[in-house]
């Protein structure tokens, strides 16, 4: 089998001939794999002659199985032959010609582009700060107080804002209740604003054991179309009332509660704490900026085959953090419930998925340009990075690796190094103007995540075998 290359602007093709003796070898191939489910009057299945079976089904009865097989060898030829060809989408096959004297055919593919670098090093660009300021290390503290807080029973006054109290409720509009608006031994919290305006305000005041009617006006808004701009009245019975008691900050509090001594110990920790977060929030957003600065400095031609497969990994993401977050939702309801589809979902996020696209070929272009890859130093340090918590050795921990796993831990090293090497070479500037906002990809959603990575290279694929038909 002979074969011809022609590099193309986003594409390749292969011209492929296979002569008579290895086309028949193929279609000989295809009886012997394929025999056992032909019935002729008079043989047994699996023992029908192919003359035989070609004679009741036609002649080209084994053609598209030989086919098949002869483009999936001829294209995994072909690219193990040439390893600069990187398809990104599934090959588009034309048979030329097909018969008893041979099979001439032609493999088209999108591969992926090449990237125009720009300048990648000496930039100077937006430098993001954080400072930890004292309010924040108040708030953090506050929180922990809070979090050790504890329901207190109250008989000896009426309900204040800020209580917990007991209530029973039944809603009625026009002397009518209404579904939805009756309740028993509900807890409510007074100025947490979780009822409907005006119904607090008026608990307030209330002693236990007393009755009330409060008279309260459902919101123009409200979700419940038949009680929107409704006014109501709620009769509502009060049975117990509760403050929280929020222990005092002292060095007794803190010895309970932490692993300090002291108050100021305690404080100076939780600043060195935040300040450790910011400064990781600071490196992020800082790479993100520079990788941002880098992606706009590139130009590529990206097919659109290469949206389109971000673009389907974006959904699959969503759906599998919807199903995570809200009980195993589906897709399809959430789309139902918002009013949204999966065609608006890819309008919506196209311009992102470009994006992705493009941050992820720049890098790679970087890493191929700076020839970046992993030391076996490398490699081991994040072996024992990651079985710290294990109970494994790190040679232990690798044999549990399978090649997927080992491919996206090297790419993921690849990526740290190339963006540290060139963080030493950028200027990082408070003073820099704020540029207009680009869309965010995935990795840069928020300011807490990893800066935008490089995939792992999809691995080159054999044509499925229905769209290798003739």
């Amino acid at each position: 089998m002979d074969y011809k290359t022609e590099k193309q602007k986003g594409s390749v093709k292969f011209a492929f001939t296979v002569p008579a003796d290895e086309w028949e070898a193929e279609i000989n191939a295809a009886y012997i794999k394929t025999k056992g489910k032909y019935a002729i009057p008079g043989f047994r299945k699996g023992k029908v002659p192919r003359k035989m079976i070609e004679n009741a089904y036609g002649p080209t009865v084994f053609f598209d199985d030989a086919f098949n097989a002869c483009v999936s060898k001829a294209y995994t030829k072909a690219l193990a032959e040439n390893e600069d060809v990187f398809p990104v989408d599934e090959p588009k096959v034309d048979v030329e010609k097909l018969g008893e004297n041979g099979l001439v055919f032609t493999v088209e593919v999108t591969v992926k582009p090449e990237v125009t670098l720009g300048q990648y090093k000496g930039l100077t660009v937006k430098k993001a700060s954080y400072p930890v300021t004292d309010k924040e290390v108040d708030e953090d503290i506050e929180r922990n107080r809070q979090s050790k807080s504890r329901l207190v029973d109250v008989t000896d006054r009426a309900a204040q804002d800020g209580d917990t109290v007991n209530i029973d409720y039944s809603g009625s509009i026009d002397g009518v209740a209404f579904a939805g608006g009756t309740a028993q031994k509900q807890s409510l919290t007074l100025g947490s604003h979780s009822f409907i305006p005006g119904f607090e305000e008026q608990v307030v005041g209330m002693k236990i054991g007393e009755s009330k009617d409060l008279k309260v006006k459902f919101p123009d808004d409200y979700h419940a179309e038949e009680l929107k701009g409704k006014d109501a009245v709620f009769a509502v019975t009060l049975h117990g009332i509760q403050y929280r008691e929020v222990p005092e900050l002292n060095d007794a509090f803190v010895k309970d509660t932490t692993q300090f001594e002291t108050v100021a110990d305690y404080r100076a920790d939780v600043q060195k704490r935040l300040q450790e977060n910011a400064a990781r929030r600071e490196d992020n957003e800082n790479k993100n900026n520079m990788i941002d600065a880098i992606v706009a400095n590139a130009s590529v031609d990206i097919p659109a085959c290469m949206v389109d497969s971000e673009l389907d990994y974006m959904l699959q993401d969503f759906e599998y953090r919807l199903s995570y977050m809200y009980g195993g939702m589906k897709l399809d309801d959430y789309f139902k419930y918002t009013g949204s589809s999966r065609e608006g979902f890819r309008k919506d996020r196209r311009e992102e998925a470009e994006k992705a696209v493009k941050t992820r070929l720049t890098l790679e272009a970087v890493i191929k340009a700076e020839k970046i890859e992993p030391t076996d130093a490398d490699w081991n340090a994040r072996l024992e990075e990651l079985c710290k918590h294990t109970g494994k050795s790190a040679q232990e921990y690798e044999k549990t690796l399978s090649d997927t796993q080992r491919s996206h831990l090297k790419s993921d090293i690849t990526v740290e190094k190339t963006l540290d090497l060139l963080a030493k070479e950028t200027v990082f500037d408070a003073k820099v103007a704020e540029k207009k906002a680009a869309p965010k990809t995935a990795s840069a959603k928020s300011a807490s995540d990893k800066p935008a990575a490089a995939k792992s290279p999809a691995k080159k694929a054999a044509p499925k075998k229905e769209d290798a038909k003739a």
